[in-house]
């Protein structure tokens, strides 16, 4: 900080700043900022770092998370200190209700447009960065759904191999007191699925949404099914068919590029979704649950990950949605319930992994930040921005219990309502 004279107010650009918006806020900073001319106002600990002057335009032409995310993915803004650390106490005064949340009266645009000029931050809006998705058509149409899953899946098959561990699982592990790392939880999560679903040699599996075949190869490898695998991705349809000419399992599993709304004419031992439902959206998921029922054997049992919201807060927020995963709807888990029974299903299980997915996304963030180079070499400066901020937030909103992700197991009963399902849990 730059001193004052006694008695004068201090006019430094960092508090000017810091004064607007705790009063927008109505309660102190909770992090610092400094900002480009080197001055620092608020308390010990993380600072938001405002880079240029351009920091500030993107805050002003998008009030809110969208701003910050634009500022931070395009390098305008950074964070000094524990990136994780600062998250947490922005959604600490988010739970105590003393952050009231950026809502922009005349009175305060015209104190900001103000403040603007005297910094010198007044200008055209910039261009939010290339990596925000920009979508068009009718939503949820399957033209859409291709687009909006193109833009987070077929971002990089190098990237995600350099993220992920060997299984290729992009969904979260399960971890166990014996559990030696991510490739250790993940296997014993696929096992776990596999055992759930009552796997035996011989048997038909369909994986809806298969991801990078994480699924597949290990189902056909260690329980010998005959698997089909669904996605609309054509980067993972290439990487799966790869993945199985490596495994020696092209005579055993099958890969499709097709969307869920174009399965017909097909009846399997079990059925698989695991962390796919999150992007069929609230209006087609009767769709989706009664397509998974269909294409079920009277007593097959389907097995459901997925990711879920409390009732009050349903879908990502602005960040998530523009760059990560748009038009996904995470909904409560009572609600998915209530689809899936509808869909005929009866539920047998349902086991709240939620805990599980911060040591899982915590994996991932380490991984990004041992081989940040290599990440940018291959999605760019922005596009590992993006990632850094997509997991360090996401971990927290795990921690913090404002997402959960659940395994629904359910059966197809059979005429008689019958569910071939043993007495007991056969996977604990």
């Amino acid at each position: 900080m730059h001193a004052e004279s006694p008695g004068m107010p201090n006019t430094t650009t960092a508090t000017r700043l810091a004064a607007f918006v705790e009063r927008l806020l109505g309660t102190p900073l909770p992090v610092a900022v400094r900002t480009w001319d080197g001055d620092r106002a608020g308390p010990a600990g993380p600072a938001v770092v405002l880079k240029n002057r351009r920091a500030l335009r993107w805050l002003l032409y998008s009030p809110g998370e969208l701003g910050l995310a634009r500022a931070y993915v395009s390098g305008d803004l950074d964070v000094e200190g524990d990136l994780t650390e600062g998250f947490r106490r922005i959604w600490a005064l988010t739970r105590s209700g003393e952050l009231r949340g950026v809502r922009l009266s005349a009175r305060d645009r015209a104190e900001a447009a103000g403040l603007a000029v005297r910094m010198g931050v007044l200008g055209p809006p910039p261009k939010p960065p290339v990596e925000e998705a920009r979508l068009g058509g009718a939503l949820h149409s399957l033209r859409r759904d291709k687009s909006a899953i193109s833009h987070h899946y077929d971002l990089s098959n190098s990237f995600y191999q350099l993220l992920l561990d060997e299984t290729m699982a992009y969904s979260s592990g399960y971890w166990t007191a014996d559990s030696a790392g991510l490739p250790q939880a993940q296997h014993d999560k696929l096992e776990m699925i596999c055992t759930k679903l009552g796997l035996r040699p011989g048997m038909r599996l369909l994986d809806v949404g298969c991801g990078w075949g994480s699924l597949l190869v290990h189902a056909a490898k260690h329980h010998g099914v005959q698997a089909v695998g669904v996605t609309i991705s054509a980067e993972q349809v290439q990487h799966i068919r790869t993945r199985l000419a490596q495994h020696d399992l092209g005579d055993r599993v099958t890969v499709r590029r097709q969307d869920y709304r174009e399965l017909t004419g097909e009846r399997f031992d079990a059925v698989a979704s695991i962390e796919m439902g999150e992007h069929v959206g609230e209006e087609n998921y009767p769709t989706y649950a009664g397509t998974l029922f269909g294409m079920l054997k009277p007593t097959g049992r389907l097995l459901l990950q997925q990711m879920s919201r409390g009732a009050v807060a349903p879908g990502g927020g602005a960040f998530i949605e523009r760059y990560i995963a748009p038009d996904m709807t995470m909904r409560p888990l009572s609600r998915t319930l209530a689809h899936v029974e509808t869909a005929g299903f009866e539920i047998r299980d349902v086991h709240a992994l939620r805990e599980h997915y911060v040591p899982t996304v915590r994996a991932w963030a380490d991984t990004l930040e041992r081989h940040w180079d290599e990440a940018v070499a291959l999605i760019g400066e922005t596009g590992a921005r993006v990632w850094r901020l997509y997991l360090v937030g996401g971990a927290l909103a795990f921690e913090e219990n404002r997402m959960g992700v659940d395994q629904i197991l359910a059966v197809r009963p059979s005429v008689d309502g019958g569910s071939g399902m043993p007495a007991t849990r056969e996977w604990m």
